[in-house]
């Protein structure tokens, strides 16, 4: 396992429309493989409409920038209640999205900020952090493998 390390901190508001713009248009990409284009970018705007109405001050959620020891963002996670849960089930978290800026990926700074969205998690009182990834994704498939994750659903579709 690799030894980084990174520091979270809440994300400005200039941080904010960054990432949600980024966040959208690889939500809509993935999409666009199943929906329209045009459908695909509706769909992200509404999920980001509908997680976080109060955008970064939705109560629950922390978005956040993960820095390096030297301070430079490395990259940004959400994390916020798991809304899937039934009433009286697992009292869990949700990683809503992870993300590693491109020109340091593959360096350990996914573990890195796993590693400190599950430390924020457990200091939330939250007993659980899942997440789902695309199929076709498998550069994070195998990040969240190697940091202990498990398949707990799968869908599966085919075009015909």
């Amino acid at each position: 396992m690799d030894d980084r390390t990174v520091q979270l901190r809440r994300m400005t508001p200039a941080e904010y429309e960054t990432v949600t713009g980024r966040r959208e248009a690889e939500t809509a990409r993935e999409l666009a493989a199943f929906l329209p284009e045009e459908l695909a970018r509706e769909r992200a705007r509404e999920g980001t409409a509908r997680f976080l109405p109060d955008g970064p001050d939705t109560a629950g959620h922390h978005l956040v920038v993960a820095e390096d020891a030297a301070g430079r963002v490395v990259g940004d996670a959400w994390i916020g209640p798991d809304l899937r849960t039934a009433a009286g089930e697992e009292h869990a978290a949700w990683l809503y999205d992870l993300h590693v800026e491109p020109e340091l990926r593959r360096r350990g700074f996914g573990s890195a900020i796993l590693r400190a969205a599950e430390a924020l998690t457990a200091r939330e009182g939250w007993t659980a952090l899942g997440l789902n990834v695309f199929g076709g994704n498998e550069a994070a498939i195998a990040l969240y493998r190697a940091n202990g994750y498990q398949v707990a659903a799968m869908a599966l579709r085919k075009t015909v």
